[in-house]
């Protein structure tokens, strides 16, 4: 029998469960695959994963096919210091102007364009490129937009020269909401076909994020000799700034975003959230 197929983007805002996969849980039940957020979110549209975690923005426009797992997702109230955008020139003064998104997530492209056209009537143009945090601004271009581990390098050590801005917190100054940048979810035709074997991934992932919480000291010195980050960076962001639960007042953020987004044209409509079965 074919083991369940779980997808996970092997970024620092999920450390504890990747350290809870390693130390924590029954992986060898389970095929993980890892990935960066686009590459999931292309891979359980096309059904090559059974569960995966996946830009928030992916589920909007694939709701026909999937279902979310009600008990986990990243999130954060405020500050995210994970998604920034990187500005020859004030957030305030843009307005035409060409700015360059990290190839590797969906979920950010949206909310930069909410926050720019919503919150301050730019509406530059974008364009999709691989990024490097050692040259953050291509010549060419005015911004650049960052995630994940480029992005947190960035929020400690960017260029005084250059202006910075946490999406998370513009985000929050826009709507007074929270927010979640990721959701896990499984495939409609997964669920129907194996129950059993959504609890027992759902479980798994539940289970696997507890493990490497309670051990986030061991998760974080796991890490420190390959990422260049400092204990007390790590600490911080991970259980501080990134949050894991699902509430009801992120589940708000979400349907807001949802709302934001249709109304930009960024999805052709806010779905319904269907909460999985585990």
């Amino acid at each position: 029998m074919q083991k369940p197929r779980i997808g996970h983007i092997d970024f620092l805002n999920v450390l504890p469960l990747a350290y809870g996969y390693a130390h924590g849980g029954d992986e060898g039940a389970f095929d993980i695959r890892r990935g960066v957020p686009a590459v999931l979110n292309s891979d359980i549209a096309a059904g090559r994963l059974d569960i995966s975690n996946v830009s928030s923005i992916l589920y909007a426009r694939h709701a026909d096919k999937l279902c979310v797992l009600p008990h986990v997702c990243v999130s954060s109230d405020g500050p995210v210091e994970s998604i920034l955008l990187i500005s020859k020139k004030p957030i305030e003064t843009l307005e035409d102007d060409p700015i360059a998104l990290t190839a590797k997530s969906a979920t950010s492209h949206a909310l930069l364009k909410i926050i720019l056209r919503s919150g301050y009537g730019a509406n530059p143009r974008y364009s999709v490129q691989n990024l490097s945090p050692e040259h953050p601004i291509p010549d060419d271009q005015t911004a650049a937009l960052f995630i994940g581990d480029d992005a947190l390098y960035l929020y400690w050590h960017a260029s005084p020269q250059l202006y910075a801005y946490d999406l998370g917190a513009e985000w929050k100054k826009l709507t007074g909401k929270k927010m979640v940048y990721a959701l896990w979810v499984a495939t409609k035709e997964f669920a129907a076909r194996s129950p059993e074997g959504l609890k027992r991934a759902a479980a798994l992932i539940e289970e696997s994020f507890a493990f490497g919480i309670t051990h986030k000291d061991e998760a974080i010195r796991s890490v420190l000799g390959e990422k260049p980050f400092l204990y007390h960076e790590l600490d911080e962001y991970l259980g501080g700034v990134i949050r894991w639960d699902f509430a009801d007042d992120y589940l708000d953020g979400l349907r807001t975003f949802y709302a934001l987004a249709e109304r930009n044209g960024l999805i052709e409509k806010a779905p319904a959230i269907e909460f999985a079965d585990v």
